[in-house]
């Protein structure tokens, strides 16, 4: 495994020389994360639809346990257990707006991972560069466990563990765990732990940052160890469970499925789980003794235990809900993590949107309104008050707005207006909204899925690595 041993050294190298502003190691963060010798035993796997054909290129690579979909190239990397999805790529002649500029593509997007270490992130293509409209690019970059990658070109930078980056490009950033942004664009910034911060130039800035003592008992990542707390003793617990449906070909199919929607082969379903029509549940997802209402999804990484959505309900990437009920038109942001009482579930009202990165871990009965923004971390109605504002009375704000430690200014109804924008699209994209005829999303272009399998060699100098391979239809 010589190669492969020089290929990630090679990596971290290069992610360090881009960094070497910021005096950051990423090295000691990374190496426990990837268990080097199972890096030969795992296969990739690339889907095809009929809107995704088989196109895509890997050369000197790992590619252990990931997951591809869509036009994708990989030179030079080893991703590990990562999820490439790239359902939303734009095609040749497909217009890229941005702020009223409409461009037409040239050629098809493609997602370029290059020269980059990602151990269990999620990437997703919705991008937003208006420079570089046919390449996704994450290149010379790492991520640590659980990390997403949304709409977010990457250079030179380091993301750690259940970090996001969201529709913002990165140029030699280190981005502490579990910091959630959404910012258009930064250069050699360090972005502390559990910094939440969401900003549209001249329009809006949001900006919350999780106590340090707090954060630590959820998330906490030290130097040449593996991430501990709560979050990883959860994903722990049922790590087991996903093991079944990655070492079996044929799996029983799930019981009582409508037609419009569309369980990934690749996430686990649990008994006493309830599927409504236009259900979106994508891989690595994990559903137990729950209900999922029409039109919600549950996206990568995301976690519904006892628990009930009523419908046209947003899970996204890597959000974990127990206990918990969601009326209809909840939005719960990415990472976010809502617990509530067995005996007393955790209530969230009618078009409530939960910010990413929130923590709702509830020590009393706790209901929260409808149309309620929610941040930061919540264990009881007092929490609530000082982590929580109406839509309503946000959308009143037109200067600067202090709630607890949260600070806002700019302009509330446009922030309030961007956030339904992006809930509705979400929506549509998956197929909530599609009605037998028209409006058909993810969940039912998803349906028929074929999968590849690629291997690694499994002997010699090269154990490890990936053969070339290119494939255009």
């Amino acid at each position: 495994m010589k190669k492969l041993e020089k290929l990630i050294d090679r990596i971290l190298r290069r992610v360090n020389i881009n960094l070497r502003g910021q005096a950051f190691d990423v090295a000691p963060f990374l190496r426990p994360c990837v268990p080097f010798r199972k890096l030969s035993q795992f296969y990739a796997f690339y889907g095809v639809t009929g809107q995704h054909p088989l196109h895509f290129h890997f050369s000197h690579s790992n590619l252990a346990g990931s997951y591809f979909l869509g036009k994708c190239r990989v030179d030079g990397s080893v991703l590990y257990k990562s999820d490439i999805r790239g359902d939303e790529l734009r095609s040749k002649g497909d217009t890229f707006n941005y702020r009223g500029i409409r461009m037409a593509l040239d050629q098809d997007e493609v997602i370029l991972v290059s020269d980059s270490l990602l151990v269990k992130t999620l990437v997703h293509n919705r991008s937003h560069d208006p420079e570089n409209p046919e390449v996704f690019l994450i290149k010379n970059s790492v991520a640590c466990p659980f990390a997403n990658i949304h709409g977010s070109p990457l250079e030179g930078s380091f993301l750690g563990a259940f970090a996001t980056v969201d529709l913002t490009t990165l140029h030699g950033c280190v981005v502490g765990p579990f910091a959630y942004l959404q910012v258009g664009e930064l250069w050699h910034e360090k972005i502390e732990a559990g910094q939440i911060w969401i900003n549209q130039q001249e329009v809006f800035d949001f900006r919350y940052r999780f106590p340090e003592k707090v954060l630590a008992d959820y998330i906490r990542v030290a130097p040449g160890k593996l991430p501990e707390g709560r979050f990883m003793d959860f994903l722990n617990a049922r790590k087991e469970d996903f093991r079944r449906v990655f070492d079996v070909v044929h799996l029983e199919p799930v019981a009582a499925v409508p037609r419009t929607s569309s369980l990934n082969r690749y996430a686990v379903i649990k008994p006493k789980t309830r599927i409504g029509a236009n259900v979106l549940i994508a891989q690595r997802a994990y559903i137990d003794n729950s209900t999922i209402g029409k039109g919600s999804n549950a996206q990568e990484n995301c976690f519904i235990v006892n628990s009930h959505l009523k419908g046209n309900n947003v899970t996204a990437h890597g959000a974990k809900l127990i206990n918990t009920h969601l009326q209809e038109n909840v939005f719960v942001g990415f990472n976010s993590f809502l617990q509530g009482l067995p005996e007393s579930p955790l209530i969230v009202g009618h078009a409530s949107i939960i910010m990413p990165h929130t923590i709702i871990d509830i020590k009393e009965p706790v209901s929260i309104p409808p149309e309620h923004l929610v941040w930061g971390i919540v264990t009881s109605s007092y929490d609530l008050r000082l982590h929580s504002i109406s839509l309503e009375d946000l959308a009143a704000v037109t200067r600067m707005k202090t709630i607890g430690s949260m600070e806002f200014c700019g302009s509330g109804e446009k922030f309030v207006a961007a956030f339904k924008q992006r809930i509705g699209h979400i929506l549509e994209a998956n197929g909530a909204y599609f009605n037998g005829r028209k409006n058909k999303g993810h969940a039912q272009k998803g349906q028929n899925v074929s999968y590849n399998i690629i291997q690694p060699y499994r002997m010699g100098t090269q154990r490890g690595i990936y053969p070339t391979i290119e494939i255009k239809p």
